[in-house]
Parts: C-alpha cells; sequence; structure tokens
C-alpha cells in the first residue's frame, strides 16, 4: 500500500479554521460535493484538534480508493518558514467513492470528540493521537512529494 503525505502550513501562518479548510479543499476539491459538505460539518471539531496540536506528529489518515493519506500540520516557526510544507493537491480525489478518516485527538478530549463526530459523520472518526487507526503494511511505500521522502523497497523492486 502507497502512502501520500501532506504538511499544512497551521498555526500562526494561518488560523485553525482556514488550515481545515485548505485539508477540506485537498480532499474534497468540489465545493457542491457531499464529502465536501461532510468534511465542512465537523470544522469545529477539527478546528479543535488542530489548536491542540494533534497532528503536528500524529496524521489524520485518509483511507478508501487508491493510496492512503496521512495529513500533518506544520506549527509555530516550521508554519512561518514553510520550507516542509506540502499542499499540492492530489492526483485523485480522496473523497470520491468509499472513505473515511481518522482524525487524532489528545486522549483527554476524546470521549466528547468522539460523541460529538458521531453526530455528524460516519466516516469522520477521533483515535487517540498515540495510536494508529489502521493496519499497516510493512512494505509500505511514503510518498510525499519529493524524493528525499520516497522509501523503497527495494527487495520487492528487484525482483523479476
Amino acid at each position: 500500500m502507497t502512502t501520500v503525505a501532506r504538511r499544512i502550513l497551521a498555526t500562526p501562518a494561518r488560523s485553525e479554521d482556514e488550515a481545515w479548510l485548505t485539508i477540506v479543499n485537498l480532499l474534497a476539491p468540489d465545493s457542491k460535493s457531499n464529502a465536501y459538505a461532510e468534511l465542512q460539518s465537523v470544522t469545529g471539531i477539527s478546528s479543535s484538534l488542530i489548536a491542540s496540536e494533534a497532528m503536528k506528529n500524529a496524521p489524520i489518515v485518509v483511507s478508501g480508493k487508491g493510496a492512503r493519506i496521512r495529513i500533518y500540520c506544520l506549527y509555530d516557526e516550521d508554519a512561518i518558514v514553510g520550507e516542509d510544507a506540502n499542499e499540492q493537491p492530489f492526483s485523485t480525489t480522496p473523497t470520491d467513492a468509499e472513505w473515511r478518516i481518522s482524525l487524532p485527538c489528545p486522549i483527554e478530549d476524546l470521549e466528547w470528540v468522539q460523541k460529538s463526530l458521531g453526530k455528524r459523520s460516519a466516516r469522520i472518526t477521533a483515535r487517540d493521537l498515540r495510536t494508529e487507526p489502521f493496519e499497516e503494511s510493512s512494505e509500505e511505500n511514503i510518498v510525499a512529494g519529493s524524493s528525499r521522502d520516497v522509501i523503497v523497497d527495494k527487495e520487492s523492486f528487484l525482483k523479476s
């Protein structure tokens, strides 16, 4: 399974709501789509998680058709400098067909966040930010838009 990573500028470069809107536009670029509306419906909750810096070291994980997506946020000096940011659009729309999203959440907020998300969406869930939301493959490749972030399984590549 291939994983595509993005790093979004957050505070103080942009507000929590603006950072979430950037993520929404990457995942559901058609503002008239059901996915866009569903992602917008959790803006307050997601913005709260961005404000808590939950996405600094734990990604938002999107799964569905195609590559798995991991979205991190950049904060403080990293957000101001922005050299590690990657907000490039995806080659396909991640929210076409079946999809689900797992948001990282501090353990102290997990109960209310899960309850609030459950009222708004069956596809968008929260997890303890210290855990992985889905099974990870040992052969997973990470593609982040630059060659320094690509990990190649050389053994599989060289098999004929």
